[in-house]
């Protein structure tokens, strides 16, 4: 098993649920082939470096993941024929240093995932203690 990352760009004409269920199809092409997703990050709209079928912007979406090195070509393979990907970019890590990267991503992904502990105002404390 290696580790791999996948940036998505999802066209931007979707309805925040269309969006998902892209992202979500894309997830399950990866665990189809016997991948295991460490983390994710959404990144959101963005405008595009240059135009790709008429779309000026585009929804990102990374994914973190380990696969076997043989399904990478079926994952690449399924995400070309998938037209709601305006384009993908597989980076695979390799060496040490790489690897290393990879988990402090992973790790750093995680950690922006995680819903913030909101604290309650004076004011709302003492409403709730009326």
């Amino acid at each position: 098993m290696r580790n791999y990352e996948n940036l998505v760009i999802v066209k931007p004409t979707f309805t925040a649920e269309e969006i998902q269920a892209s992202i979500k199809a894309v997830e399950e092409v990866i665990t189809s082939n016997g991948g295991e997703i460490a983390a994710t990050n959404a990144m959101g709209m963005r405008k595009l470096a240059y135009p790709i079928d008429k779309n000026e912007r585009g929804y990102y979406h990374v994914i973190y993941y380990t696969v076997a090195p043989s399904s990478i070509a079926e994952i690449e393979r399924r995400f070309r024929i998938n037209e709601d990907l305006l384009r993908f970019v597989t980076i695979k890590y390799d060496t040490n240093r790489e690897v290393t990267a990879w988990k402090q991503l992973v790790e750093k992904a995680n950690k922006s995932a995680e819903p913030k502990a909101t604290e309650e105002t004076p004011a709302t404390e003492e409403a709730a203690a009326e």
